[in-house]
């Protein structure tokens, strides 16, 4: 290391071994104390420990000594301290009774065929609760009386001839030298280790292996009727006398209520995000493709981890499409495209739609429901404070009606009972963070409260039918934005897209 002090952030309590892949805290501190004391500490230098600070220098995951240009002293991933991450399990703790056990898993890795892999992705609630990015992992938190809880992780142990051909590992010791768990150990012990930290809880909250399970009824057809009920961690479970429960519901309950840090990255993500989308209005494409590849290329190379998701790039008719993807199409001068992209940063993402005409001018017709479909979204937007005492189901339903009326005074007939769910067939938001949809499965009746990410998206979709009017046939548009809900006013994360008729057409002009 030629002579010079390598800093780390390891914990400072000392590390003693009770086998070769193992490590346990013997420090003697008790309770949240010990891991505040650990967590806040952050990066120190070690001019004594050499060995350690080259294996640390190898991490898969970046540290701010190999990567500052990404993360800043103390931070684990970009924007969220080490301390941060230990509050948040802290907070799950202290929502677990005594004397039960919470187990999370990473995700593996996907291939899209043979030995074509897809970039790794880590599991949301996994990375929430640990920072850790690297695929075939395991958390357990451990909680004992009062606040007092222990913080396992299982990782891959580093292994030379694997890491020359997909590069380094963090490694059992940067488990708890960087990620703070008080108990490390190799992923491939765990089913000597599971059970008895299975059989000495009196209750489990866990989402596995159910999460596991295929969505997809093709693949749980040729999988069989039910996933094997034996071996492996059912058994584990089994043979068990604690209770299963699930554990997303308490992670989605912290995950809601974003963290200054939290905000701050969705703040640059939605910032980066929209002046992409603005800086496209300005250019003149000819195919789906193109527009896609200008933001694809953005999302990549401006201070962001690339894009949140699959995009969509909806020249005319195919905006009806709701997540059209195919982005292959020609662009028509005639016509308006849409297009909802965001980038993500730090694994936080931003979710944007934006609607404008390929030609930079809106026809008469393209702006009379370009106008309306906006005026609902600033309103909607406007109640998306705490003290409006608003949900996301009532949103929903006040841009139902504000939209119905406004078509109404168009010229659409919507009479029929199933007019406006034709014409705007999605829900109004959904909370963002970490996922696009964030919080999975938690409801959209929980009131406004200061914290909560939401976006505002109204959308029309006008079928060529004979039943809308001739002008509007055709006609898709969507207007979107990230938003985090404070005490007296929304604030808007996404400000940069701009979105009203003048500034669209002057882009061009």
């Amino acid at each position: 290391m030629s002579g010079n002090a390598t800093c780390l952030p390891p914990r400072l309590d000392s590390l003693e071994s009770n086998s070769d892949d193992v490590k346990h805290d013997d420090s003697g501190l008790e309770g949240t104390a010990a891991h505040d004391t650990r967590a806040m500490a952050g990066p120190y230098c070690n001019t004594d420990r050499e060995g350690r600070a080259a294996t640390a220098m190898e991490h898969e995951d970046p540290l701010h000594e190999t990567h500052p240009h990404l993360l800043e002293a103390g931070q684990v991933t970009p924007g969220i301290t080490a301390l941060e991450y230990h509050h948040r399990r802290a907070a799950l703790a202290r929502e677990l009774p005594p004397n039960s056990t919470a187990i999370f898993a990473a995700n593996d890795l996907k291939y899209a065929s043979g030995a074509v892999f897809y970039k790794f992705h880590q599991d949301p609630d996994f990375l929430y609760l640990t920072g850790f990015k690297e695929q075939d992992a395991l958390g357990i938190i451990e909680k004992h009386e009062g606040d007092d809880f222990t913080f396992h992780l299982y990782v891959r142990p580093k292994d030379a001839r694997l890491e020359a051909w997909e590069g380094p590992r963090s490694g059992v010791d940067a488990a708890s030298d960087v990620f703070n768990a008080d108990v490390s150990g190799s992923i491939d012990d765990l089913p000597r280790l599971l059970p008895e930290i299975v059989n000495r809880a009196t209750a489990v909250y866990t989402d596995l292996p159910q999460s596991r399970v295929s969505k997809n009824l093709l693949s749980r057809y040729l999988a069989g009727a039910e996933p094997s009920r034996t071996g492996g961690i059912y058994t584990v479970f089994r043979d068990s006398p604690a209770s299963l429960r699930p554990l997303r519901p308490l992670v989605n309950e912290l995950r809601l209520i974003k963290s200054e840090a939290e905000i701050k990255n969705m703040r640059h993500a939605g910032q980066h995000s929209g002046r992409a989308i603005t800086d496209a209005m300005r250019q003149s494409f000819t195919t789906e493709k193109q527009l896609d590849s200008f933001l694809d290329y953005w999302f990549k190379q401006d201070d962001c981890d690339g894009p949140a998701y699959v995009p969509v790039v909806a020249g005319g008719i195919n905006a009806n499409t709701i997540h059209y993807v195919s982005n292959d199409m020609l662009l028509n001068p005639k016509e308006l495209v849409l297009v909802d992209a965001g980038a993500q940063y730090g694994g936080y993402v931003t979710d944007i739609t934006r609607t404008w005409p390929v030609s930079g001018k809106f026809s008469t017709a393209q702006r009379d429901l370009y106008t309306l479909l906006l005026a609902v979204q600033r309103s909607c937007i406007s109640l998306c404070r705490a003290d409006s005492n608003f949900t996301l189901d009532q949103l929903h339903h006040t841009a139902s009606s504000s939209l119905s009326a406004g078509l109404k005074d168009l010229g659409f007939d919507m009479s029929h009972p199933d007019a406006i769910s034709t014409l705007f067939p999605h829900h109004v938001g959904h909370y963002v963070g970490l996922d696009v949809h964030d919080s999975p499965g938690l409801s959209r009746s929980r009131k406004f409260e200061k914290g909560m990410c939401v976006t505002v998206e109204p959308g029309l979709y006008v079928p060529d039918d004979e039943r809308w009017p001739k002008w509007a046939r055709g006609m898709g548009m969507r207007i979107e934005d990230s938003i985090m809900v404070d005490d007296k006013a929304p604030y808007v994360l996404t400000t940069e897209a701009v979105k009203e008729v003048d500034d669209i057409e002057a882009l061009r002009s």
